[in-house]
C-alpha cells in the first residue's frame, strides 16, 4: 500500500522538516509539488519526488489529482483557505503551525474536516521529541498530580528570521508569539491536558525591531520591514483556575534562552526542560531532583536511535491515516492555541484582558 501525497508550499519549512521526513517513509509517494515560484517546486520534485511527479504554481490544479493527503506549508494567512480546499477535494491534511491567523479561520478548518470526513492535523512536531513524550507519559500517569501553574518558553536572544514573510504582519499575523510561542504553548497545554481557557492578558513589544545593523543569527534585519513584534508576553487563566505564563521573543536582552520548552508545577511534583528533563518533588520528608536520562547509548560504537521529531510526526500522522485513528495533534487542541494567541494580541492592542 502506498499513499500519494501533494505538497503545497516548497519553501524553508518544507525542505527543512517535512520533505526529508517524508522521504524516509516507504508508505508515501511524493507525487505533486506546488509553489508560487515554480523553481522551488521543481527543486523539491528533483530532490524528493517520484520520477513522474508533477509541478504546479496553482494549488487548485494540484487538488484535481487523485491524492490521499496534502501538506499545507505556506504562510499563515493562507493556511485556512488551502486546508479547506484540500479537505473538500477529498484529501487528509497536515497543516503547518500555527493552525490559522484567527480562531474564526481555525474553526472553519475544523468544520470542513467534519463535513468531509477527512483527517486534519497541525504540525506541532515538538510533541514528538523524546523528552516531550516522556514528560507527557508521567503527566498522564498522574505523577505530577494536578498541574495548576506552568510556564511556556520561547525565548531567542537574537534570532530573527529575515527571509520569506516572517516579518510581514499581514501574511503571518504576528511575530515570535505566533511563530515559536505557539510551540511552547501547545506543549504546555498538552502536558496539562487543559483546553478550557477563561481569559488572557498580555503585551506585544516593538522595542528592538527598529535597530539598524543589528546582531542577528541570520544577519541584520530591515527595520522598515519589521512590522511584527520582537517579543510578546502573555498570561492565561484557565476555567479551573490554573495559570500559564507564556514568553516569546526573537530579539530580547536576556541570556535565559530556551525555545519550545515548558515548566510545570503540580501538587505532587514539578518538571522542567531547562537543561534536559528534570523532575522535582518531595519524598520521605526531603526534596529531590531527578534527572531523566534521555540518551539511549552507553554501548561502544552506538549512540542510540536518536531523536527525530519531524520523522516521528510524519510516521504518526500516516499511521493515523492508515489505521483510521485520531492524529496525536487534534485540530480542536490547535484551535485553543490559536484562540489564546489571538487573545494575547487583542489584549496587547486594547490594554484589557480578553475573555474567551
Amino acid at each position: 500500500m502506498s499513499l500519494k501525497i501533494g505538497i503545497i508550499g516548497c519553501g524553508g519549512i518544507a525542505n527543512g522538516k517535512h520533505l526529508p521526513a517524508l522521504s524516509k517513509l516507504a508508505i508515501v509517494e511524493l507525487v505533486a509539488f506546488c509553489d508560487l515560484e515554480v523553481s522551488r517546486a521543481e527543486a523539491a520534485k528533483k530532490a524528493f519526488g517520484t520520477e513522474d511527479a508533477l509541478v504546479f504554481t496553482d494549488y487548485q490544479d494540484l487538488l484535481k489529482l487523485d491524492l490521499d493527503a496534502v501538506h499545507v506549508l505556506t504562510p499563515n494567512s493562507s493556511h485556512a483557505p488551502l486546508t479547506i480546499a484540500a479537505l473538500e477535494a477529498g484529501c487528509h491534511v497536515m497543516c503547518e503551525k500555527p493552525m490559522a491567523k484567527t480562531s474564526k479561520e481555525a474553526k472553519a478548518m475544523i468544520e470542513a474536516a467534519k463535513r468531509t470526513g477527512k483527517k486534519l492535523t497541525i504540525g506541532y512536531q515538538n510533541r514528538f521529541r523524546t523528552d516531550s513524550q516522556y514528560l507527557h507519559t508521567i503527566c498522564e500517569a498522574g505523577e505530577l498530580g494536578e498541574v495548576y501553574t506552568a510556564k511556556a518558553h520561547a525565548i531567542r536572544r537574537r534570532a530573527v528570521p529575515t527571509w520569506g514573510v516572517f516579518l510581514d504582519e499581514a501574511a503571518q499575523g504576528g511575530g515570535p508569539l505566533i511563530d515559536i510561542g505557539t510551540h511552547a504553548l501547545d506543549l504546555t497545554l498538552w502536558m496539562m491536558d487543559n483546553y478550557t481557557p477563561k481569559y488572557v492578558v498580555g503585551n506585544a513589544y516593538h522595542k528592538l525591531s527598529g535597530t539598524k545593523n543589528a546582531a542577528n543569527a541570520w544577519g541584520p534585519w530591515d527595520p522598515e520591514k519589521f512590522t511584527v513584534e520582537d517579543s510578546a508576553i502573555g498570561f492565561v487563566v484557565m476555567e479551573n483556575g490554573a495559570t500559564i505564563y507564556l514568553e516569546s521573543s526573537w530579539a530580547i536582552n536576556s541570556l535565559d534562552v530556551k525555545e519550545a520548552k515548558t515548566t510545570l508545577m503540580g501538587t505532587k511534583a514539578g518538571a522542567d526542560m531547562n537543561s534536559g528533563l528534570t523532575i522535582n518533588g518531595e519524598e520521605h520528608g526531603l526534596l529531590y531532583e531527578k534527572k531523566i536520562e534521555l540518551e539511549t547509548g552507553g554501548v561502544d560504537f552506538y549512540d542510540g536511535a536518536g531523536d527525530d521529531p519531524a520523522f516521528n510526526e510524519a510516521e504518526s500522522w500516516y499511521d493515523a491515516i492508515v489505521n483510521d485513528t485520531d492524529p496525536l495533534v487534534k485540530p480542536e487542541q490547535a484551535l485553543v492555541v490559536t484562540q489564546i494567541l489571538e487573545g494575547i494580541y487583542e489584549s496587547a492592542e486594547t490594554g484589557q484582558p480578553v475573555f474567551l
